[in-house]
């Protein structure tokens, strides 16, 4: 990537308690005159080398460009946006399948099966076979693992629930809204939604480095309850767009449709983070804002054992799931491997030099 340009690092797919979710919805983007292209092929086929060169060869002219990384293999690229030619590039395989609504005129597909021997990989169908079903009974072990995790968070939510002053937050929002958020008038803001952290193989990653790239002023909530983070980042999303800014809206990945985790503001190069125990953050904050001013800590203290024991349990949840992507990724590399034996690099490399000449 050349000087000069924005890089930011998401997921947009995560491992969750309900199984995998994808937000790949996010890269539809046809109303705005964006084209997707869609890209089909098998494990180890060459899908994230062609989404790394594509994006070298947008290179000097893009300001801005997002990296989506794939949860299960956090070093291998599901993606990549690039925004000043209104154009993104997907990996459309399961568990992220896409498919083309407008084939040609919007989307498009980008077919890697092409350049491989099928007699190569017809020959080794029993043990792709019986390393698919092991890779996704691995990840069944995982999400039911994340999911005893869910529940023992839950509990602790409730309790800290119990003995948090929403109206307080409410109002602290609203004044922070107020110091950092001038009404824009007449525009329609766009909101969106990414994963900044996920559970992945390698534990939780949290992409920290596109926080500072979004935000120079990033006020970091310290919240190890998941109660008012939760409820001020609404607040503060809500105010963010009823003022008519863009926002990023990050999720988070053991509750991806109910826990805003982090809230980006890019105009006002302005950020909110949540720091807990299981991913204390390092950036460097404008301010810390901490969950004990709005919760009856004294309340909380006489519920400690039940508290401790939730925690240690669901530390053992999370890192039991963890183990078990860390296992499935061995076993998806070994799965890579036939496919790898089965592409012809040459014809590969032949369809990538069209693919950038007819992009660019």
């Amino acid at each position: 990537m050349t000087d000069g340009v924005r890089l930011l690092r998401f997921f947009l797919g995560a491992n969750t308690p309900q199984g995998f979710v994808s937000r790949f919805d996010q890269l539809e983007r046809e109303k705005d005159g964006w084209a997707t292209y869609i890209i089909k092929g098998g494990p180890g086929s060459g899908k994230s080398t062609l989404m790394k060169r594509i994006a070298q060869a947008a290179g000097g002219e893009e300001e801005t460009v997002e990296e989506i990384y794939c949860s299960s293999d956090c070093g291998s690229l599901d993606g990549v946006i690039l925004h000043n030619r209104q154009l993104s590039v997907a990996d459309g395989t399961p568990p992220h399948l896409l498919e083309p609504k407008c084939p040609g005129a919007y989307d498009h597909i980008l077919n890697l099966c092409a350049c491989w021997d099928a007699g190569k990989l017809r020959a080794h169908r029993e043990e792709i076979l019986r390393l698919t079903r092991r890779i996704s009974s691995l990840h069944a072990l995982s999400t039911r693992f994340l999911a005893a995790y869910a529940a023992l968070a839950e509990d602790t939510r409730l309790l800290a629930l119990e003995n948090t002053n929403l109206e307080k937050i409410r109002e602290h929002a609203a004044r922070l809204a107020a110091r950092e958020m001038r009404r824009q008038a007449g525009r329609k803001p766009r909101e969106d939604v990414r994963f900044l952290s996920g559970i992945t193989d390698k534990g939780i990653v949290v992409f920290e480095e596109t926080a500072c790239a979004l935000a120079e002023r990033i006020y970091v909530i310290e919240d190890d309850y998941g109660v008012a983070s939760r409820l001020l980042l609404q607040e503060l999303r809500a105010h963010a767009l009823e003022q008519g800014y863009d926002v990023v809206s990050c999720y988070c990945p053991l509750d991806p449709a109910g826990k805003l985790e982090h809230l980006f503001i890019p105009a006002l190069s302005l950020g909110f983070m949540t720091s807990n125990r299981r991913h204390p953050l390092t950036v460097t904050p404008y301010r810390v804002l901490h969950a004990r001013r709005f919760t009856d800590m004294e309340a909380l203290r006489s519920r400690k054992q039940r508290l401790s024991f939730t925690r240690k349990a669901g530390a053992e949840m999370l890192r039991q799931a963890v183990d078990y992507l860390a296992e499935a990724k061995a076993l998806h590399d070994e799965l890579e491997s036939y496919y790898i034996g089965a592409m012809d690099y040459q014809a590969l490399d032949a369809f990538a030099e069209k693919t950038i000449r007819d992009l660019f």
